[in-house]
This record gives C-alpha cells, sequence and structure tokens, in this order.
C-alpha cells in the first residue's frame, strides 16, 4: 500500500477537517452525517446482504459493490448515531467511484487517524471507522477474486 497518491475526495475531505479547529470539525462530522446516502433499495429489502461492523459502538452495516472496476460502499447507521454515521459517510463519498487499485493501493489504512478527529472523539470511535475502511477493503478484494 503506497497510499502516495491519496485520491483527490479523500485528500479534499482531510483538507476540510483539518482547516478547522477541533470544536467545528465535530460540526462538519454532523454535516457529513446528514449527507449519509440512504440504502438502495435493493439492500434496504435485504439486510442479510449487509455486513455489521462490530467494532463500532453504535450499530453500521455495509456493503460494497465493485460495477465495471468501480467501487460503491453502501452504509447504514442509526440518526441517534451522528458519529457513526459521520464516518460512514465519509467513506462512501470519498471511496464512491474510485477504482478497485485506487481503493486497495491509494488509501491508506490509517486515513481514519489523519483527518483530525483524533482530538475530538474517542480513540474507540476512531478504530470503529478504521474497521469500516478495512471491512470495505475485504470486500473488495472478496468481490474481485472472483472476477
Amino acid at each position: 500500500m503506497t497510499g502516495a497518491s491519496l485520491p483527490a475526495a479523500l485528500v479534499e475531505i482531510r483538507e476540510e477537517f483539518l482547516a478547522l479547529d477541533v470544536r467545528n470539525r465535530l460540526q462538519l462530522l454532523l454535516e457529513f452525517s446528514n449527507e449519509l446516502p440512504e440504502l438502495p433499495a435493493r439492500y434496504a429489502d435485504h439486510p442479510d446482504l449487509l455486513e455489521r461492523v462490530v467494532e463500532c459502538q453504535s450499530p453500521v452495516f455495509l456493503f460494497v459493490e465493485v460495477a465495471d472496476g468501480r467501487v460503491h460502499l453502501h452504509a447504514t447507521a442509526p440518526r441517534e448515531a451522528p458519529t457513526t454515521r459521520g464516518f460512514a459517510s465519509i467513506l462512501a463519498q470519498g471511496l464512491d467511484g474510485l477504482t478497485v487499485t485506487e481503493v486497495l493501493d491509494d488509501v491508506p489504512d490509517d486515513y481514519p487517524q489523519t483527518i483530525g478527529l483524533t482530538e475530538a472523539v474517542s480513540p474507540l470511535r476512531i478504530r470503529g471507522m478504521t474497521a469500516l475502511l478495512g471491512r470495505a477493503k475485504r470486500q473488495i478484494r472478496e468481490r474481485t477474486a472472483v472476477a
């Protein structure tokens, strides 16, 4: 994993967070939580297709699609868990449309630790976001191994 050429969407998200003080980073995380896309009907009607990320304090589920070599992350988390929803939204927005290679090779596993939230939220919550990214990468590998 090189991480040398972090995809532009994730660079932009990181720069948005790092440009703010800690208090405003939490506000931005809340804004991201409000932007988590709804699940497509094909997943909303089949929750068994989603994988629970047990490292997260709140129930968060995800599913990664790879279509034409492009990644699409779908996630769900309760509105009462804005931190978790925010993390899921950051990854859903930041990874959406990237190629498999970009996600696997250019997105470092420690990306969640680089966006300035380690000062704003607990290590347990950062661990949850890191687990979200890890699960997404694992699902991508599984889906592309049979392709």
